[in-house]
């Protein structure tokens, strides 16, 4: 009796083991911010995109496939050329996403790796065609207009793919050694032009300076001349009378200085 009972709790057990690896296998979650898409054995994959939340599906004859549907970014680098034949590496920052109602059309004719096959090369196509619109010296003045043109082009050519991009940005622009190589060298000869013209000006201004100086001297001996002629020796005589009063002046206050008034006998106190 008691080993039927124990035959029976057995079997019970191994139908309950089994009934929850098949239930189990019905069920599958999807995450927030993604999406599945369902792979029948017999119909292939189906049109309808299944949302957040878990699910059942039949065990052994369908798949989920999960797509993430949030904004992921991607940096893609590009060697291309500028409309004056200039070398360009740009790097390229999209910020994309799957149109989750595109998602079964996306896995059948691209695959879970879309991203890896689809951005890199339409990337390179867009910069190509925008960049080679434009001169290298454009390329540094009219940034933004590149940009700008580089994401509308960009945008359109993913949606045909069921791509959505919330932002492209250009990170990253050089140009090859030689087109450094003359903008430096192009700086530097106008630093030197600059030099050089400051001391042209330098130069024409003590030219101007010096003869102005001359004209004043020559204004100020000829009003001298001019009153030596009107007034005879007089003239002299009073700047001589001027001089020795500012040469009395100064040695009046200079130390160890002592007046000897002619004619006259002066005591000098000496230290002993």
């Amino acid at each position: 009796m008691a080993a039927k009972v124990f035959e029976s709790i057995g079997k019970f057990g191994l139908a309950l083991a089994v009934a929850g690896g098949v239930v189990n296998s019905a069920l599958y979650n999807v995450d927030a911010g993604h999406r599945a898409v369902i792979f029948d054995q017999f119909r292939g994959v189906q049109d309808i995109v299944v949302g957040e939340g878990t699910h059942f599906l039949i065990p052994w004859v369908q798949k989920p496939i999960i797509f993430d549907c949030r904004s992921r970014p991607r940096n893609v680098p590009v060697i291309t050329g500028s409309k004056d034949l200039q070398n360009v590496n740009i790097t390229l920052r999209i910020l994309f996403r799957p149109v989750a109602s595109q998602l079964p059309r996306i896995f059948t004719s691209t695959g879970e790796d879309y991203d890896e096959r689809v951005l890199p090369s339409i990337t390179t196509e867009i910069l190509k065609s925008v960049v080679a619109r434009f001169d290298a010296g454009e390329l540094i003045t009219q940034r933004e207009l590149v940009s700008r043109q580089v994401s509308y082009d960009l945008t359109e050519r993913a949606a045909t793919f069921g791509l959505i991009l919330d932002d492209v940005s250009l990170t990253h622009l050089t140009f090859g050694k030689e087109f450094t190589e003359a903008v430096e060298a192009k700086q530097v000869a106008q630093q030197e032009a600059e030099r050089a013209r400051f001391v042209v000006e330098k130069a024409e201004q003590q030219k101007k300076a010096a003869i102005i100086s001359a004209e004043g001297d020559s204004k100020a001996a000829e009003l001298i001349a001019n009153s030596l002629a009107t007034a005879g020796d007089g003239l002299i005589e009073l700047r001589k009378l001027e001089a020795a009063e500012d040469i009395a002046y100064q040695l009046s206050r200079s130390r160890n200085i002592t007046y000897l008034p002619a004619g006259q006998s002066v005591l000098l106190q000496l230290p002993q």
